[in-house]
């Protein structure tokens, strides 16, 4: 984990994609596609059916690591509202007994604007806490401190000739959108128009590692 601070408050963020709350021991994760691979597989496109179960893997990693009190999802939890109920069993007793076990709240997303079962936790549309709003998709009208997810974001430079993607945080002075953390996410560029609209040009890009956090600025 890596000390980061947002907004006054000390964070740490990690390298698989989470933020972690030391002073409300929170964890908080955005975008987890669950059950994404069955969905495209209704209509066709068979993938193969792992996604929902190495994102849990990392997920149970991440709450060994933290031990968090509360754990909240900012939307696209499930990449559809029946996504909990196509979990294989295995995997929804494991998602159930980590929402049994933690203050665990979904936030809803545009992929799961209606979850049916939500495997446990409680739901809602967004959420306010110690000052700091909690949604799925940036509101740049709103100029509260703000905590999202959505976009997926993704840092692409060049190394050496080769062109090399990482999944970041975007921070500016009062957003910070967090990077997907499903197994089976693709990624939007920080400086795609979407991103841009969101947020604007006057953040950076953050890539956690082992030990430290590389900041890239969006005007770059």
């Amino acid at each position: 984990m890596v000390p980061f601070s947002f907004a006054g408050r000390q964070f740490a963020v990690l390298p698989e994609g989470a933020l972690f709350w030391p002073a409300r021991r929170a964890l908080i994760v955005a975008d987890l596609h669950f059950e994404k691979a069955s969905w495209f597989a209704g209509f066709g496109q068979m993938l193969p059916p792992y996604d929902s179960a190495a994102t849990l893997a990392v997920i149970e990693a991440v709450v060994a690591a933290t031990d968090p009190a509360e754990i909240w999802c900012l939307g696209d939890s499930f990449h559809d509202r029946r996504g909990c109920e196509r979990l294989p069993v295995a995997e929804q007793t494991r998602l159930r007994a980590l929402t049994a076990a933690h203050h665990w709240t979904w936030i809803v997303g545009n992929h799961d604007p209606a979850i049916g079962d939500s495997c446990g936790g409680t739901v809602a549309d967004e959420a306010v806490i110690d000052g700091l709003v909690l949604r799925h998709e940036a509101d740049r009208r709103d100029p509260r401190p703000e905590l999202s997810g959505h976009f997926h974001p993704k840092l692409r430079v060049r190394v050496r000739g080769r062109l090399v993607a990482r999944r970041c945080f975007v921070a500016t002075e009062s957003k910070l959108i967090l990077p997907a953390f499903g197994a089976l996410t693709g990624g939007l560029d920080i400086h795609h128009p979407e991103i841009v609209r969101a947020v604007g040009r006057s953040g950076e890009a953050l890539v956690p590692i082992a030990d430290r956090l590389l900041r890239f600025p969006l005007a770059a």
